[in-house]
């Protein structure tokens, strides 16, 4: 029933109410002296529509049936309309512009029962029913056409309000659902990047600690190697990982993503953990490609050489990479280890993320059984789809 309204907005309604009844009620006092009105009905017709503005945005309804009240009041003590009545255009503007739909409704209700009312009051108490002619008709029919327009031009201007009301609020809700959306889409992301690194870095950590632990017996310096590689990775990713937990934290600072001058790297690390990595790259790039296009092959072949220490068999794995014009085509070759083929299939949270990796860049992604071998293949547009 009460609208929120900020203290300041209160304090001015009420002024205004007070102002007004300040101004009106001098006026009415000295009218009704001259016609012998009652003083104390004249001053609850002022109060009652002064109340009515000073509750109008804090209540529309509630400022709707006591301007109603006023108006009962007015006419029981057989008063014409006067400069009071003004305060009626302020409540039917409110009614539309801030009421419920009901209190809308009742307000249009309101505005055309109104004039009807207005010019039936006046025709019983103006003395034109005295002499019923087709002259006093026609002045009653202008007083009910003035009536109805006044009435519903301030419903109607209240009404277009409410309209560019909603429309603010609609826009505003456009925004910050687009704004979610951005976010969530940045968070999705930064979440893929998060499992890229650290599967990947877990990875190679698992399989050079399982190294060290069986050479430190019989080879010191292997075991000593796998250490600093354990190291060195561990390191790596905790860069990474700082980063994607600071873009988290400041979703405004975008760090730097991989590109392909950070393959090789990945490669090391991938033969560092005892994997016999076979690269063919051919045709090589022609001038810089996009960076979009970096990145998502950067974590499609991030993921799929993690996806090979995890599930492979330890055999050899082949990266193929081509740079056809408009486009680049990878693919990663291993075997799934005995048991790992269920895992390896299309179930993996892995498999999911290069996929959208793929379909994020406009491209397309594969992965499956080619005979004895898992082969993940993958199509990245260098500026179009494919």
């Amino acid at each position: 029933m009460f609208r929120p309204l900020k203290t300041y907005q209160l304090v001015v309604d009420v002024g205004l109410a007070a102002l007004f009844a300040a101004i009106v009620v001098r006026p009415e006092l000295e009218a009704g002296r001259m016609v012998a009105y009652n003083a104390l009905g004249t001053a609850l017709v002022v109060v009652l529509f002064s109340a009515a503005l000073g509750v109008r945005r804090l209540s529309p309804g509630l400022a709707l049936t006591v301007a109603w009240a006023g108006a009962l009041v007015q006419m029981a003590m057989l008063r014409p309309p006067s400069i009071t009545d003004l305060a009626i255009f302020g409540v039917l503007y409110v009614t539309a512009a801030y009421g419920s739909r009901l209190v809308f409704w009742l307000g249009f209700a309101s505005a055309v029962v109104g004039a009807g009312v207005i010019a039936l009051y006046v025709f019983v108490t103006g003395g034109i029913g005295r002499s019923l002619s087709l002259q006093s008709l026609s002045l009653v029919a202008a007083i009910l056409v003035a009536s109805l327009f006044a009435l519903l031009l301030s419903w109607t201007t209240g009404a277009l309000v409410r309209t560019a009301l909603r429309a603010r609020e609609n826009r505003s809700a456009q925004r910050q659902a687009e704004a979610e959306t951005i976010a969530e889409q940045e968070r999705t992301r930064i979440a893929r990047d998060m499992h890229d690194v650290v599967a990947h870095s877990l990875a190679v950590v698992i399989a050079q600690a399982d190294g060290a632990r069986y050479a430190a017996a019989s080879d010191p310096a292997a075991a000593t190697e796998a250490l600093g590689t354990i190291s060195s990775t561990a390191r790596s990713a905790l860069a990474d990982v700082r980063l994607l937990l600071t873009q988290l934290r400041h979703s405004q600072a975008d760090g730097p993503q991989p590109t392909l001058a950070d393959l090789e790297q990945l490669y090391a690390q991938v033969r560092a953990a005892g994997v016999d990595l076979r690269v063919d790259v051919d045709p090589a790039p022609l001038g810089e490609p996009p960076a979009a296009a970096q990145l998502a092959v950067y974590r499609i072949l991030q993921e799929a050489l993690t996806n090979a220490l995890r599930h492979g068999d330890g055999g050899p794995v082949d990266v193929s990479l081509a740079w056809r014009p408009g486009r680049v085509e990878l693919a990663v070759r291993n075997r799934a280890a005995d048991g790992e083929r269920a895992i390896s299939g299309e179930r993996g949270h892995g498999l999911i993320g290069m996929r959208e990796r793929a379909q994020l860049a406009g491209g397309r992604l594969d992965a499956g059984h080619e005979g004895d071998r898992f082969v993940v293949r993958a199509a990245i547009p260098l500026g179009g789809a494919v």
